[in-house]
């Protein structure tokens, strides 16, 4: 980490804050992954249905991102952040209260809206607050505490979902609703932002229409393609994740346990991209690490041993985790102050629908019998996709200020 973002008091603050807040997202999101697979043997759910739920957070993730975006840059990045933050956390704490699947689909959602709402929003307070020399490596810092709330959601699995029952992780997912309090006054809107704020503002359709102009339209279009694979793979992977340790032949209480192990190699995914995102730029760390994700997916598909397996899962954490971080570094550099967090929160939005679709189209693949190796290379290729796109449309930011 850059001695200079230690020693800024300011800038300290702002990253831990903002990486609180994201830890909680991450945590919540974590959790899900756990419950389906708990809850698909307490209701006896299907893999459709399992798709269903995993998706239904994935739903709300697509209207929270576009609805958060179009409105930091019309509210402020600090009051968009905190409503956020407290939608998923509320919605969290209902959760435990479902009496049945449907109810529960329903509250996921509206979590959704908070949980794909926040992750823009704080990436861009990030990025504009911090000095260019550092602004890349502080992103991709505050992405890192995603793997923290990953942790802490896989700790919450194995130690409390088995003797305390699903309910009460869902409960624990609601204390960060408290952390909105202390966040109201630890955080303020970047100067940037402010300065901006006193022009004359941009209307919702003069923004979507720069954001597909001509000078921003390859940019655009590459971002669009990225956020999609990145998160169709993250979420088709991921989520299913226990159940495929499940599928695989392992005890609940097991899979849990090698999924907790896995996850722990996402930090030193987040701490290498930092190191390299400012040493060899942007393309270089997304690009490589979206190669080596392919390649780790692909060996995970067809690992059968425990030893493969978790070799496998741990390079899968590393290098997906890792392309993440330089994800939410680079988006929110290629658009100008005016319209940065609308561009952002439409790629993030668009990116989700992958979300959306990825855990779903597993479930089906699931129970028409498709074989666990046969889905992962159908993520392997995905992730190819997303890299080509940046290495051929993508252009490189390290370095360069922000545009106002």
């Amino acid at each position: 980490m850059s001695t200079k973002i230690i020693r800024n008091p300011k800038q300290r603050k702002l990253l831990f804050s903002a990486g609180l807040s994201w830890m909680f997202d991450a945590m919540d999101v974590g959790i899900i992954s756990f419950i389906v697979a708990a809850l698909a043997k307490e209701w006896a759910l299907g893999s459709q249905e399992v798709g269903v739920l995993a998706s239904s957070t994935s739903i709300g993730m697509v209207f929270g991102a576009m609805l958060a975006g179009i409105l930091a840059d019309k509210y402020g990045r600090k009051n968009i952040m905190l409503w956020t933050l407290l939608i998923f956390s509320v919605a969290s704490g209902l959760s435990a209260l479902a009496t049945g699947f449907v109810v529960l689909c329903l509250l996921r959602f509206i979590a959704g809206l908070g949980l794909g709402g926040e992750l823009p929003v704080a990436s861009t307070l990030v990025s504009e607050s911090m000095p260019v020399e550092d602004r890349g490596r502080s992103v991709v810092l505050l992405e890192s505490f995603w793997a923290a709330g990953w942790i802490l959601s896989a700790l919450i699995a194995y130690f409390v979902i088995p003797d305390y029952g699903w309910r009460t992780a869902f409960v624990i997912g609601a204390l960060p609703a408290l952390y909105a309090l202390y966040l109201r006054r630890a955080i303020e809107d970047p100067p940037r932002y402010l300065k901006q704020k006193k022009a004359r503002r941009l209307s919702l359709s003069e923004r979507v229409k720069s954001v597909w102009s001509g000078q921003h339209r390859k940019t655009t279009i590459m971002l669009w393609v990225l956020w999609f694979t990145v998160v169709f793979s993250y979420y088709g992977m991921f989520l299913w994740l226990p159940t495929v340790m499940l599928d695989k032949g392992f005890s609940l209480v097991k899979s849990f346990q090698y999924v907790l192990i896995m996850t722990l190699a996402q930090l030193p995914g987040y701490f290498t991209a930092a190191y390299f995102i400012e040493k060899f730029g942007r393309k270089f760390v997304l690009v490589t690490y979206l190669i080596f994700t392919g390649l780790s997916a692909f060996w995970f598909g067809y690992a059968e041993s425990v030893n493969m397996l978790l070799a496998a899962g741990i390079c899968l954490s590393f290098f997906n985790l890792g392309a993440w971080g330089g994800l939410y570094a680079y988006t929110p550099e290629l658009y100008p102050t005016r319209i940065r967090s609308t561009g952002v929160g439409l790629a993030t939005s668009f990116g989700r629908i992958g979300g959306v679709i990825a855990p779903l189209l597993v479930g089906v693949m699931k129970e028409n019998g498709t074989a666990i190796p046969a889905i992962f290379i159908m993520f392997f290729l995905t992730i190819l996709v997303g890299a080509f796109a940046v290495l051929l449309l993508g252009k490189e930011t390290k370095g360069i200020e922000l545009a106002d």
